[in-house]
C-alpha cells in the first residue's frame, strides 16, 4: 500500500487509525533508535509527533514506508506521513489544490525529520513537495536539542504552509508559448532522466513530458504546464522504443516513482524549476 490510500479521497476522506498505520508503516511508532546508532543518535518518535500535529487539526490520511532488507529495521527505517485537516468544513471539486504537510523520519540513521508543505492536485490525484522561498521547510537532524528544533520547527510549517496555495492563482494567470513550454519540457526532462554528467539515455522523448494525459490538462499556462510534467514524471508510465546493440526493438515504459527520497526530490526540482519559470515571466 502507498502513500495514495482510500483514506485520502477528498469526497471521502477520514483518518487512519493508529492500528491501521502499525500495519503499513510500523516504523512510525519507534520510540528508541536502532541498535546500529550510537548513544549519540537522538530518536525522534514520530508517533509523539503525529498525536501533536493531530491535536492541532492535522489527520493521516496516507502512509509509506520504505522497503529494507535488514529485518530487524522494519521497526525503524524511513516513513513518510500525508496529513490534511479534516474538520474544517471544505468540500472539494475537480480541479481544486489543497495543501497538505508531509514528515519523514527514520529512527534507524536512514533520513532526518523533515516537516514539509505539500500541494495536492484533486484533477490528477498527483501528490507534489513545495518548497518555495516563503514557505517553511524543518530539517532536523538526530543530533542535540531534537526535541526543541521538531516542536519549533511544526509550528512554523503550520504557520506558513498555506503559502503555497497562491502558486495555482498566480501560475495559473501564465501563459506559456511554445518555445517555453519546450524549455520546460527539457528542463524537466534532464531532472527526471539526467545522469550525474547531464546525459539522457532514454528513448523517452521531450516532449512526452508536457503531454496531457486528459483533455481538461490541454490548457497552456504555467500551472497546467507543471502539473502535467509532474504526474509524467513521477507516476510514469511514458511508452518508449529502444533498440539494443544487435538493433533489435524493445518496448520501454517508465515506472513510477516510488522511493521516498526520489519522490521528494524529483517534487521539489520541478517545483523550483516552476518557480525559476514564473519569475522569467514576470521579468518580462
Amino acid at each position: 500500500m502507498t502513500i495514495y490510500t482510500k483514506t485520502a479521497r477528498f469526497d471521502t476522506a477520514r483518518a487512519l487509525s493508529e492500528d491501521e498505520m502499525r500495519r503499513i508503516a510500523p516504523s512510525i511508532f519507534a520510540v528508541t533508535a536502532h541498535d546500529s546508532r550510537s548513544e549519540r543518535f537522538q530518536p525522534i518518535p514520530t508517533i509523539d509527533v503525529l498525536r501533536g500535529l493531530q491535536r492541532e487539526g492535522f489527520q493521516p490520511v496516507g502512509v509509506k514506508q520504505s522497503r529494507t532488507r535488514e529485518e530487524s529495521k522494519v521497526d525503524f527505517t524511513k516513513h513518510l506521513i500525508r496529513l490534511r485537516r479534516l474538520d474544517d468544513g471544505a468540500v472539494y471539486k475537480v480541479g481544486d489544490t489543497v495543501c497538505e504537510i508531509l514528515l519523514k523520519n527514520a529512527n534507524d540513521g536512514t533520513s532526518a525529520y523533515e516537516l514539509m508543505a505539500g500541494l495536492f492536485r484533486i484533477r490528477c490525484m498527483n501528490s507534489l513537495v513545495a518548497q518555495t522561498g516563503t514557505l517553511a521547510n524543518v530539517k532536523v537532524r538526530h543530533s542535540g536539542d531534537v526535541a526543541g528544533k521538531v516542536i519549533e520547527g511544526t509550528y512554523s510549517v503550520l504557520d506558513e504552509a498555506r503559502n503555497a496555495l497562491a502558486a495555482p492563482a498566480d501560475w495559473g494567470t501564465q501563459i506559456l508559448s511554445e518555445d517555453e513550454r519546450m524549455v520546460f519540457a527539457r528542463s524537466a526532462h534532464m531532472l527526471r532522466f539526467g545522469d550525474a554528467e547531464g546525459e539522457t539515455a532514454t528513448p523517452i522523448k521531450v516532449e512526452q513530458i508536457i503531454r496531457p494525459r486528459r483533455p481538461e490538462d490541454r490548457d497552456r499556462d504555467l500551472w497546467t504546464t507543471f502539473n502535467v510534467a509532474q504526474e509524467n514524471c513521477v507516476r510514469g508510465g511514458l511508452h518508449g522504443v529502444a533498440y539494443d546493440d544487435m538493433h533489435r526493438m524493445r518496448r520501454v515504459t517508465t515506472r513510477e516513482i516510488k522511493g521516498i527520497d526520489q519522490d521528494v526530490k524529483l517534487n521539489k526540482a520541478l517545483w523550483v524549476l516552476a518557480q525559476e519559470m514564473a519569475k522569467l515571466k514576470k521579468a518580462a
